[in-house]
């Protein structure tokens, strides 16, 4: 059954007749015709679209690296400015807010806890909080469903802009879920409405919902790569590439000087779930070790309902510990997302345990039962954000 979207129903609803609207949207605030919100906001019948504000990446998504900030901006067709949330500010100021009646979020995420979009929604429900004005969430499928939870929670102390909220790595909530949980259990007050989809279930993928996959930002290109990345993010902690500056971020993972077949070999040895390590080499165009050989390997996912994202990726980080001359994980010093002090991997994987673990020479396994102990304390947690 196709899925309608939170925004088709919003604007089907004339709940936003007479507003004057600010809209949080990117390239993939499409519904399932590949019209984009801004267009549907703004030739809604009695609606006014008065400002667009842009997550990471900008309104357009152009900017391919994940620590460029974007500039405001006009929209030259529609005269209203587009103000960029990942600039000098990335929670809306009152300026920007002022003469707004209602502010409504129309963003992809993708199921992860540190893709920055959710925080870039929370701090729109702070700010909107704080000026008096109802937020509106419209509903987006969760990419890699919303059965399955991966990961540790996000430990006190180490909350960042990949991580401001004691949620689950691979969290298997919608983003208008997101919101709810964000809204009531952490203290956000915003004066806040979800508007949920018809027709998804929790454990749909995105390609049964018949919404087009439009890249959320520039080194997401395909489902395949949210699949995988849960855990594979946890890469960018590291000084190994994770792909990005190839056709295949996330999925590619390498450092120079190893033997990928060794390496794959003893991956595949493991037999983990719903995986096959291939081995492989590859050139980075840009990053980290741009037209460099690296050596090492690319996940195929076999089945993806039984494939855990986040065991692999320990598995890989073991792996490559194991294939280093030293034994020893080169992890990417700070700063990193507005971080200069904490360890890039530590903020990523939510404490520094993971670092850990890895460090003293542990097993995949131990490291991966060491980072699932408290998943199931998170379902509890979730249970009145549901809406599906």
């Amino acid at each position: 059954m196709p899925v309608t979207l939170g925004l088709t129903r919003l604007l089907a609803s004339g709940r936003l007749h007479g507003a004057r609207v600010g809209l949080v949207a990117n390239p993939s605030s499409v519904d399932a015709r590949f019209v984009h919100a801004v267009d549907q906001v703004s030739s809604a019948d009695g609606v006014t679209l008065a400002a667009i504000f842009g997550p990471q990446h900008g309104f357009h998504s152009t900017l391919q690296d994940n620590m460029l900030e974007t500039p405001h901006a006009e929209d030259a067709a529609r005269r209203v400015p587009v103000y960029s949330l990942y600039s000098e500010t990335r929670e809306p100021t009152d300026a920007m807010l002022e003469g707004l009646d209602v502010l409504v979020v129309d963003l992809q995420d993708v199921g992860t806890r540190v893709y920055t979009f959710i925080y870039t929604m929370a701090y729109c429900l702070k700010a909107a909080a704080r000026k008096g004005i109802p937020v509106i969430v419209c509903d987006r499928p969760n990419p890699i469903g919303g059965q399955v939870i991966e990961g540790p929670l996000l430990a006190p102390g180490y909350e960042s802009f990949v991580g401001l909220y004691p949620i689950a790595l691979r969290h298997g909530l919608t983003i208008a879920e997101l919101a709810r949980l964000f809204n009531e259990q952490f203290g956000l007050g915003a004066q806040l409405e979800t508007v949920a989809m018809e027709g998804w279930a929790r454990g749909d993928w995105w390609d049964t919902t018949g919404v087009p996959w439009v890249m959320p930002s520039p080194n997401m290109p395909t489902l395949e790569t949210a699949i995988v990345y849960p855990g594979m993010v946890l890469f960018e902690g590291t000084l190994l590439s994770e792909g990005r500056g190839t056709t295949r971020p996330f999925e590619l993972v390498g450092y120079p000087g190893v033997d990928a077949e060794t390496l794959c070999g003893g991956l595949n040895a493991l037999a983990l779930p719903g995986v096959h390590f291939r081995p492989a080499y590859f050139e980075p165009t840009f990053q980290k070790h741009a037209r460099v050989t690296c050596g090492g390997c690319q996940l195929h996912v076999t089945d993806r309902d039984r494939f855990r994202s986040v065991d692999a990726a320990i598995a890989l980080l073991c792996a490559f510990r194991d294939a280093m001359p030293d034994r020893t994980l080169p992890w990417r010093p700070p700063p990193y997302e507005y971080e200069y002090e904490k360890m890039p991997i530590d903020i990523l994987a939510g404490s520094d345990g993971l670092r850990r673990a890895v460090d003293a020479g542990a097993s995949p396994r131990d490291v991966s039962v060491t980072c699932r102990l408290d998943a199931g304390s998170f379902d509890v947690m979730r249970t009145s954000s549901l809406l599906y």
